[in-house]
């Protein structure tokens, strides 16, 4: 019994043993910080970045067909998606009371016609009898305001009769442009009342081959866009299809809903298949800055932050591209105020600072960078003292309980 419970004892041991030594290098490659975090190689290439918004696709020209006349629906000609041309019928109207009317005021104009020629001859006879001294002036005179009056009055009748038989021919509605029916809101036997607002009956679209988009952008975003910009959008219905377009405006009218002010953008569209329709929520991007051969750091870089206590300590020299720039409020360390770039960079653009990480013996050491736009991966350096080929720490392999950390800048 006691052989076998020191060979147990001398098992359990040795098993203890290699478990250690197991756990020891699995600590020690814990600690390695090439096995330990992520890592990406600088690279130069082209940024660009957008500002997005959602908008609504519509025709360029929309028309909305109404009628001056009230009265009845009797007979519809057109149908939604019916291509009309311009003074095709669209619908008629019941006639019958302004037929009566147009024959009324008719009526009336042959009435005041016949008035006329009975002034006309009583003023010819009145004149011969004037010049031979057998009528007085007054009795010529009222002759002649008798003709007038029934010159006049042919005159009103002949207006109300246009009038009429205008009124009459509004029965008809006609399609004022060249389009596609988009919407019909009215039906057979409906009545419709022209009051004074005129109810709209059928919606045209002029040409969809031509469309238009109008979004709305924040004041922080608009500043950026000018018109002749070009854009990207996407629809639902095609959501593996990119579409372009141009910026064509920038309403100058703001709108505030709750304290955010935005403006209308309006976009215009080319859609020669017609497969954008009018309706459709389009997920517009403008590309509103570019920079091209540039330095270029992930986004994964900027955010990451390590662990309390796994920074290197800080030589207190700081790279020869952000030293001569003292920290101020609101920068970190090495932004220059008013966001110009270091002297390695040469160039002012507006920028925010930022910092990566880099491993140096053995430990992350923070190297502070401007930045400039962002295309929301990548982001433009302008300055700093990093270069193509430095690899920068992006995240931690396996920190999957972690939360992810930020440096607080609002373009990430």
């Amino acid at each position: 019994m006691n052989r076998i419970a020191k060979t147990a004892i001398a098992v359990v041991a040795g098993a203890a043993l290699v478990a250690a030594g197991i756990w020891a290098a699995k600590e020690r490659a814990a600690q390695d910080p090439e096995q330990r975090y992520k890592f990406a190689t600088l690279a130069e290439g082209d940024v660009t970045q957008t500002v997005s918004a959602n908008g609504t696709l519509n025709p360029v020209v929309l028309v909305n067909v109404g009628t001056q006349v009230s009265g009845t629906v009797r007979k519809l000609y057109v149908d939604f998606n019916d291509k009309v041309k311009a003074g095709q019928p669209l619908l008629e109207l019941d006639d019958a009371l302004l037929a009566a009317t147009e024959r009324q005021s008719a009526a009336s104009f042959v009435n005041a016609q016949a008035a006329l020629e009975l002034a006309l001859a009583n003023e010819a006879r009145i004149a011969a009898l004037y010049k031979q001294e057998y009528v007085s002036k007054q009795e010529y005179d009222q002759a002649r305001q008798a003709l007038k009056s029934a010159q006049a009055q042919v005159a009103l009748a002949r207006a109300q009769n246009d009038r009429d038989r205008v009124n009459l021919a509004f029965t008809v509605i006609r399609s004022p442009v060249d389009g596609v029916v988009i919407d019909r809101v009215v039906d057979l036997g409906q009545t419709v009342a022209a009051s004074f607002q005129t109810p709209v009956l059928i919606k045209i679209a002029q040409d969809l081959s031509e469309m238009r988009i109008d979004t709305s952008f924040a004041e922080a975003d608009i500043g950026n866009i000018r018109e002749g910009h070009k854009v990207r959008f996407t629809v639902d219905a095609f959501p593996n299809r990119q579409f372009t377009g141009e910026v064509q405006q920038i309403r100058l009218n703001p709108t505030n809903q709750q304290n955010v002010v935005t403006y209308n953008v309006r976009i215009t569209v080319a859609n020669p298949d017609e497969a954008l329709l009018p309706g459709m929520t389009a997920y517009v991007n403008i590309g509103v800055q570019k920079r091209e051969g540039v330095l270029l750091v992930p986004n994964a870089a900027l955010r990451f932050k390590p662990a309390e206590g796994e920074r290197k300590p800080d030589s207190g020299q700081k790279p020869a591209s952000t030293a001569a720039a003292p920290a101020g409020p609101g920068m970190e360390g090495g932004q220059r105020p008013g966001g110009a770039a270091g002297p390695g960079k040469g160039k002012k653009r507006d920028s925010q600072g930022g910092t990566v990480y880099f491993v140096d013996g053995g430990a992350l050491r923070p190297v502070p960078v401007q930045v400039g736009i962002t295309d929301g991966r990548m982001t433009e350096v302008v300055g700093g003292d990093l270069k193509a080929g430095d690899r920068v720490v992006t995240g931690e392999n396996g920190a999957t309980d972690k939360k992810p950390s930020s440096v607080g800048m609002r373009l990430f």
